[in-house]
């Protein structure tokens, strides 16, 4: 491999990219504007739930309670209604997620020492909220009924009745419990994926389509100087791209970061490589834009988005698709991304997901260059 030659031919590319500002700007547009949509829009933090009240009791011990939930800021209290019709319809048109109902008897029962019920009415078509918002709800009323137990127990033997188990919690690497902590380092993968593959998808295909790839073919450059050249093209917009995604994380979404800059630019390279190679090698496969646009978008946004654990965790997927998700690169760049913004962790505990990318890159690249030779031969 010449290193003038591949020079030559990334400085060629590079013009082309410049000569085209619209597209230019395109490529490190849609990254801002993807992570700011997807960064604001996929929250999935459940709070401030909706919520109607049914108090039938209308009692101190009811508003008691009533307090609780309006005090938590977990559940919003919507409105007070006078049956549980009017409950059951705004939930069947969506215009709250829970109801409660508090009965007639309820106060009496509390002050008797007897079993007090309260109902719970919980929309379950998204049974993921609907689970959250039951926990929710079942530690508000087991902490409450214990105070009241504890009162009871207070004023018959005179003294306090203690919890046996004191349990102390302590939230690591997400102290806050906020869904964008964990959603954005994963964005940022997927992003860059889809970017990268889509950026370099074309660029064969066009030599092709547009008559220029015997021009190529008559100088001296062979495949891997090709396939170098345009990737190093495009691997400066690509580092520009998760130079942009990366301050939009840190200054914009807060998204604490505890780790290595080294080590995130490091593994941040490998990706960019392994991914513009992925795009090259569709582009030489298809020889047709709209077929490597197409195949970019199969390869690169559905397995990143759904397989990468961006969002849905690996480990409660079937075991069958489990093992397909460790073909996907974006797996391994999620969770180093993750471990390098929340835990701080470093190359000690990431080497392993740092080698699987070094060999897609490997491969892929190897993969280019060979279908490029069989193309050109």
């Amino acid at each position: 491999m010449n290193l003038r030659r591949t020079r030559a031919m990334a400085r060629k590319e590079l013009k082309h990219i410049v000569r085209d500002p619209r597209s230019l700007f395109m490529a490190l547009a849609q990254p801002l504007l993807l992570l700011l949509l997807f960064g604001y829009a996929l929250n999935l933090d459940v709070d401030r739930i909706p919520t109607l009240v049914y108090d039938a009791n209308r009692s101190a011990k009811s508003r008691e309670l009533i307090q609780r939930f309006q005090g938590s800021r977990f559940f919003e209290i919507r409105g007070f209604v006078d049956d549980h019709k009017a409950i059951e319809r705004a939930i069947d048109r969506g215009r709250t997620l829970m109801g409660i109902v508090i009965p007639q008897e309820y106060s009496e029962r509390i002050e008797a020492s007897e079993k007090a019920e309260v109902q719970i009415l919980i929309d379950g078509s998204d049974s993921n909220t609907a689970s959250i918002a039951l926990g929710y709800v079942s530690s508000l009323i087991r902490n409450y009924s214990f105070e009241l137990r504890s009162q009871v127990h207070n004023r018959r033997a005179g003294w306090k009745l203690d919890i046996p188990v004191d349990a102390r919690l302590r939230v690591w690497y997400n102290s806050t419990l906020e869904s964008k902590n964990y959603v954005v380092p994963g964005l940022i993968a997927v992003i860059l994926m889809i970017i990268a593959a889509l950026l370099t998808s074309l660029t064969i295909a066009r030599e092709w389509e547009m008559g220029t790839m015997e021009q190529l073919l008559s100088t001296p450059l062979r495949p891997p100087e090709i396939v170098l050249g345009k990737m190093l093209a495009f691997f400066v917009v690509g580092l520009m791209d998760a130079l942009i995604a990366i301050l939009v994380g840190i200054f914009i979404f807060e998204v604490p970061f505890r780790g290595d800059v080294l080590l995130l630019g490091t593994t941040t390279c490998v990706f960019l490589f392994g991914s513009l190679c992925w795009g090259i090698l569709l582009s030489a496969i298809t020889k047709s834009q709209l077929l490597a646009y197409q195949m970019g978008i199969v390869s690169s946004f559905l397995p990143s988005f759904i397989l990468s654990g961006f969002v849905w965790a690996i480990e409660n997927m079937p075991p069958v698709i489990q093992a397909i998700t460790h073909l996907i690169p974006a797996r391994y760049f999620v969770t180093i991304l993750k471990g390098i913004f929340l835990k701080g962790v470093g190359l000690e505990i990431l080497w392993v997901e740092l080698l699987f990318l070094i060999a897609f890159a490997g491969l892929v690249f190897l993969g280019a260059t060979r279908k490029l030779n069989a193309k050109l031969a």
